[in-house]
């Protein structure tokens, strides 16, 4: 069997960085969320 988990930084970055985010509704909300608390990062990307 080989690994599950083989990270690309391209991948990760298209997913779940800012600009993915900022296209859903829900995503929106969240950056609300993390900038309301004072979140020193917004994404994990």
């Amino acid at each position: 069997m080989s690994q599950t988990y083989k990270p690309k930084s391209l991948k990760r970055r298209r997913r779940h960085g800012f600009k993915k985010k900022n296209q859903t509704q829900n995503g929106k909300k969240v950056l609300k969320r993390r900038r309301n608390k004072g979140r020193k990062r917004l994404t994990t990307v």
